[in-house]
């Protein structure tokens, strides 16, 4: 982490969290005096501060600590601790106490002692506050300054020299909260995966321009829970929100320096507490409470709620870093360091650090972290940022860690929606494909074998169309279902939809690298104009482009996600790495033009097709054999003469075009296991940028003619029906669906 080599005293705090409001002392908010009086030795279990409805137990894994004292602050703002408590018992590495005069809403931190010798991996410092790794809620934000690193800035030793000024004053502090609250009838939708649709939204950018959004709730969980954005989720189509790290994560100090924030948020300091950021009211406990409302709102409207979590790294960064929880209390319990000097950390992750797996007590904190968000907190799933990282025991990534094995005994865990990000930075760090049963994947493989598909690429046929068919290359050989792919073209890293038909080059001025952030292979084309532009024909060659693609995701076996503002067209002007902007580039503008408007009824218009038809959701990939009781097989891949595709067709380099029949006939059983059965599908791609194709319409068995269901090059085509041999002319870059009529159909044979 950058940090300032001006050395600075320690001084009145500045710039405070200015979301905290009506602050008040700790005897108002609780009845009870600042100076606590009774200290009972209290409990190893459970870790953190818990309230029994008498009182407060608090208790700290630090394995290699000689003191714990513990921290009470009667406000936000206070620049120093009312009390200091040591703590009396350490039970099998945790220090423990039990204050009966405490009741929730009480602020506190650690100080932690033991010996400062970076070499041998240790960091203590007792003039540093810490923040609870347990903390349920945060009751104030790190507020930065030099007293927060354990090392003096500007010591010509760096982090070897010790740094004797006190940071209470700037450090992140948590608060005791009561995990009370009004569920209701509140359950889980409990969506099977072949019928879940993924949303990947950022909370404040989702909600922080709607019009029809309460000014007070703009950018909070109040506003994500409230009508308008349930309306917009739900007409729609998508059933599950999957939410950029909500998780507490400091704001970074060198992107304050630089008038940035940190606004993905994939630098967690605190697994238990949500964001306050988000919340509408800043007082730690009232956050807690909104997060709650939000999950039980959208559960209300049958939406699931997944968090993208971030387990790998903390916020601490490396060696460089400052000292706000998990370094202070136990650095070499809790991080992977490097073998041949402690004074370093392993990083997997580029984020300077890497959580150690193998400590037993790490494992534990997760698994707790977890378990807490699904019982307390009622999520649904998880995505896992870095999971690779997760996987390694000793340095090379093992898809049986002790990681994955203890999520699959877990009788809570494991039911519910897991999903990993398949890759970190590490050796072997790649691991698409290889998770264990139970888990999907992020698929890096769908992503950029659709995008170069519809950019025109040549070569990729076989590979998009075993992407298209759910990637059982992948998955089928550890008996994975097509589910395990979570297929996505866009995401919040990287260019959105938008931006990949309109951008050959990233355009990151604004962060403040020189342009040396980001993915530069994008896989993008800007259709012959860089950015915007008046051309009307190339504004409707792009909005064709971006149909195919919605149409493509919608429409592939396995579990489409969508990003956010794709469906009305939003742009973040070539920037392909935002995570350091908060402002227009990532807060969406539902003020909607006509095109804008268009977009999001064919987005809506798409996902309805989806879900009424069964061949889109199988729950079992194809095999291209004959359907039990039938002739007819599974799936048919056609060149456009309507012939089925042979081995010397798919190796063809120039090929660009491709058909593909998907038979409806006894696609699978229910879960009362009744027979599925529902239309018979053709689509047909010309990713060929320039020249249309005239496609063969197949003869099937029963020689019944097609309809058209879609056109992604005429959003305004009228229902027409073609006889089988007939031939309809597919545009460049387009889609084109048609289903087989049946007999029972009314419509007339044009």
């Amino acid at each position: 982490m950058a940090t300032s080599n001006k050395p600075t005293k320690t001084k009145r705090p500045v710039g405070k969290d200015k979301r905290v409001r009506g602050v008040r002392t700790q005897e108002q908010r609780t009845g009870v005096p600042s100076q606590v009086r009774r200290v009972w030795t209290g409990r190893s279990y459970p870790l953190g501060a818990t309230w029994d409805g008498k009182g407060v137990n608090f208790a700290l894994y630090a394995e290699n600590a000689t003191k714990v004292e513990l921290c009470l602050f009667d406000t936000p703002d206070a620049e120093q601790e009312s009390i200091r408590i040591p703590m009396p018992e350490q039970t099998d590495l945790v220090w423990h106490c039990y204050l009966p005069d405490v009741i929730p809403g009480q602020i506190y931190g650690y100080r932690v002692h033991g010996p400062y010798e970076p070499s041998q991996g240790h960091r203590f410092n007792p003039n540093k506050v810490l923040l609870d790794p347990y903390a349920k809620a945060i009751a104030r934000r790190a507020n930065w300054d030099d007293s927060l690193f354990g090392y003096e800035i500007g010591n010509s030793e760096e982090d070897l020299s010790f740094d004797s000024r006190n940071g209470a004053a700037y450090a992140p502090l948590a608060m005791v909260v009561d995990p009370a609250f009004t569920w209701g009838d509140d359950r889980r939708p409990n969506h099977p995966w072949n019928r879940t649709v993924i949303y990947e939204m950022h909370v404040r950018g989702f909600t922080k321009r709607h019009p029809e959004i309460q000014e007070a709730w703009q950018g909070t969980y109040m506003g994500l829970g409230s009508e308008p954005s349930i309306n917009h989720l739900k007409n729609l189509g998508v059933n599950a929100v999957e939410l950029l790290p909500v998780q507490y994560f400091p704001n970074d100090r060198h992107l304050i320096d630089k008038g940035l924030t940190n606004y993905w948020g994939y630098n967690t300091l605190g697994y238990f507490a949500p964001q306050s950021w988000f919340a509408s009211e800043s007082e730690g406990l009232d956050t807690v409470r909104e997060f709650k409302t939000m999950v039980r709102n959208l559960h209300a409207a049958d939406i699931e709620v997944i968090l993208d979590v971030v387990y790998n790294h903390t916020a601490e960064g490396n060696q460089m870093g400052p000292t706000l929880s998990f370094r202070g209390i136990d650095n070499a319990a809790y991080y992977r360091l490097s073998p041949e000097d402690p004074r370093y950390y392993m990083d997997y992750t580029g984020c300077g650090n890497t959580f150690d797996m193998t400590n037993p007590r790490v494992l534990q904190l997760i698994m707790d972290s977890l378990r807490y968000w699904i019982t307390e907190m009622h999520v649904d799933g998880f995505r896992f940022d870095l999971a690779s990282t997760l996987a390694r025991e000793l340095h090379e990534v093992n898809k049986l860690g002790a990681f994955f094995d203890i999520i699959h005994q877990d009788p809570i865990i494991s039911q519910c929606k897991l999903i990993a990000e398949p890759w970190d930075l590490g050796e072997g760090g790649y691991q698409v494909g290889n998770f264990p049963i139970g888990w999907s994947e992020w698929n890096g493989k769908y992503r950029d074998t659709v995008r170069s598909f519809w950019k025109g690429d040549g070569g990729v046929v076989s590979e998009f169309a075993t992407r298209f068919c759910g990637s059982s290359d992948l998955y089928e050989w550890s008996s994975r279902r097509p589910h395990a792919s979570i297929n996505f073209i866009t995401c919040h890293d990287g260019f959105n939809l938008n931006d990949l038909v309109s951008y050959n080059e990233k355009h990151n001025e604004a962060n403040g690298e020189d342009g040396n952030d980001g993915a530069d292979d994008n896989i993008s084309w800007n259709c012959g104009v860089e950015g915007p532009t008046d051309d009307p024909q190339i504004i409707e060659f792009r909005e064709r482009k971006k149909r195919s693609m919605l149409a493509t995701l919608m429409f592939s076996q396995g579990v489409p996600m969508l990003l956010a503002g794709d469906e009305i067209g939003h742009t973040k002007h070539g920037n392909n790495n935002t995570y350091c902007q908060d402002n227009e580039l990532t807060w969406l503008n539902w003020d909607l033009d006509e095109r804008q408007q268009k977009l999001l009824n064919f987005t809506r218009e798409v996902i309805r097709i989806w879900q009424s038809q069964p061949v889109l959701r199988r729950r079992r990939f194809f095999h291209g054999e004959a359907i039990e009781g039938s002739n007819a097989p599974d799936i048919a891949w056609l060149y456009p003469d309507g012939e089925e595709m042979d081995a010397e067709g798919w190796n063809t380099g120039f090929a660009r075009s491709v058909g593909v029949i998907l038979f409806g006939d006894s696609i699978d059983v229910d879960e009362h296991g009744e027979q599925i059965s529902g239309d018979t599908l053709l689509l047909c791609f010309n990713g060929d940028q320039a020249n249309p194709i005239d496609f063969t319409l197949p003869m099937t068995d029963e020689s019944y003619p097609w309809e058209l269901v879609l056109d992604t090059a005429d959003q305004e085509a009228e229902v027409e029906v073609f006889p089988a041999e007939s031939q309809y002319t597919v545009q460049p870059a387009a889609l084109v669906m048609l289903r087989l009529k049946s007999p029972e159909d009314e419509k007339t044979v044009h």
